[in-house]
């Protein structure tokens, strides 16, 4: 008996240890931090969700069947997303345990921010300039390197990032005047271009596309993504993608040329293609767009609009970078034959002529770096808003003289500019950058959300004038 039970205990030890090599057990504790402390805190203080202490609980009493039940199938209209079967049944099970036993405490609130933050913030919102009527507020802070965003049905922004190697999730707190960043995402190279469809969101890397499919339901749960198949270059120097989903269904991104300046005509580079949702029927739309890394589709006439970045080593001011409008498939824009739609390439421009190309709709300014632009669709902002052009000037990099860092107005009649005016300018003050603007995106309230790469910021503009 002595040595059968010796026997049993022996194995029971192995079958342990294997369990635990197997799949490492997690506490509840461990589980509610990894989960769920994002949206309701570290200490179930409250965050972007309530607190999970003593309140009123307003999707039934907190007992452990009922906090199964709603951990299981989320809360949609909230944006919480649902846990199975991305936890099994018996972590949720543990979950609701653990919450359950705190249910009826009152849990101390989040420790307040550092007392140096205040003053820093006022400061760098003060020495903005917008028109006047307008505001300026920081919406989310901690988006490290955020580039391109799009904003879901449910008020969710979703941000791409550069070195970062992030996309973020941006969920509304319950003031809807700022949003808690979610790391969804990370170890991506480069994945500054993010786009809904479907419910999915996709995301431009530099040599491919992944999609998160139902993201709404799934971003607080590092959800897996699917590759797309589509065959694209992945060179480094302009190799970053954006990508838009279309008033048509399809995706539509870019391919950067592989250089400051080179024929590409031959090539997949200095293009923009669109194709289906699933990565096929790959076509080209435009050519001749030397880096573009923004661009949307007019409410109205839905063609496509997008920025172009000028080519370097031509002094401080030649030549322009490009506000462009497409107005049928297969349009060459100049690269690298003519520049900013009147300069001829001192190298490539031999035996061509400007006019044969398509000319810029607005001459932006030399090395001013246009980023994301955004049509003005909401109701918030006056009339003479409405339909017209925000463009998001990172700024350049190697002029003598800095210049962009700012956020312009193009106001058009049809596809010709009437105006282009600064928004928002104080991103450079005197020789000093506070931020770099990179993207524009319009909220459901008609307010406008600006992302910054150099603070990891995204900053809300909203309109109180008469």
């Amino acid at each position: 008996m002595y040595k059968t039970a010796l026997q049993a205990a022996a194995i029971g030890i192995a079958f342990a240890s294997f369990a635990a090599h197997a799949a490492p057990a997690q506490t509840a504790e461990q589980l509610y931090q990894a989960n769920c402390a994002a949206c309701h805190g570290t200490r179930m203080e409250g965050a972007v969700g309530p607190t999970l202490g003593q309140h009123a609980w307003i999707h039934g009493a907190p007992t452990k069947a009922n906090l199964i039940k709603v951990i299981s199938k989320g809360v949609p209209e909230k944006n919480m997303p649902a846990w199975s079967p991305a936890l099994s049944a018996t972590q949720i099970s543990m979950l609701a345990d653990y919450i359950a036993a705190n249910a009826d405490k009152k849990l101390a609130a989040a420790p307040a921010a550092a007392p140096a933050a205040k003053p820093v913030a006022a400061d760098l919102l003060s020495g903005f300039k917008l028109p006047k009527g307008f505001r300026i507020s920081v919406y989310a802070d901690g988006a490290e390197t955020a580039r391109s965003m799009v904003v879901s049905d449910s008020g969710i922004v979703y941000v791409g990032s550069r070195k970062a190697g992030k996309v973020y999730a941006l969920v509304p707190r319950a003031d809807k005047q700022s949003a808690q960043v979610v790391t969804i995402a990370e170890g991506l190279e480069n994945p500054i271009g993010v786009t809904l469809l479907n419910g999915a969101l996709y995301v431009g890397e530099i040599g491919r596309v992944i999609r998160f499919d139902n993201i709404d339901k799934r971003y607080a749960q590092k959800p897996s993504y699917e590759v797309v198949k589509v065959s694209l270059p992945n060179d480094k120097w302009h190799g970053e993608k954006v990508i838009k989903a279309s008033p048509d269904g399809k995706l539509y991104i870019p391919v950067g040329a592989p250089c400051n300046v080179c024929d590409t005509d031959d090539t997949k580079s200095a293009k923009i293609y669109r194709m289906n949702a699933d990565g096929s029927q790959l076509e080209e739309v435009a050519r001749g767009v030397r880096n573009t890394v923004g661009f949307d589709f007019h409410p109205t006439t839905r063609q496509l609009w997008f920025t172009d970045n000028g080519r370097d080593e031509m002094g401080d001011n030649t030549p322009s970078c490009e506000l462009n409008v497409l107005t049928k498939f297969g349009q060459h824009f100049g690269f690298p034959y003519c520049h900013g739609g009147v300069v001829p390439d001192p190298q490539f421009g031999k035996g061509r002529t400007c006019e044969e190309f398509v000319e810029p709709v607005a001459k932006l300014g030399p090395h001013v770096a246009p980023l994301g632009l955004s049509f003005y669709t909401g109701k918030q902002f006056p009339e003479a808003y409405r339909n017209n052009i925000f463009v998001a000037e990172h700024g350049s990099w190697n002029r003598s003289t800095k210049i962009g860092y700012t956020v312009r107005l193009i106001t058009l009649y049809g596809n010709k500019q009437v105006s282009d005016t600064a928004f928002i300018d104080g991103f450079l003050r005197g020789d000093d950058v506070v931020g770099r603007p990179v993207d524009v995106v319009t909220l459901a309230d008609g307010s406008l959300l600006v992302s910054d790469d150099y603070g990891g910021r995204i900053f809300r503009v909203t309109y109180d004038g008469k």
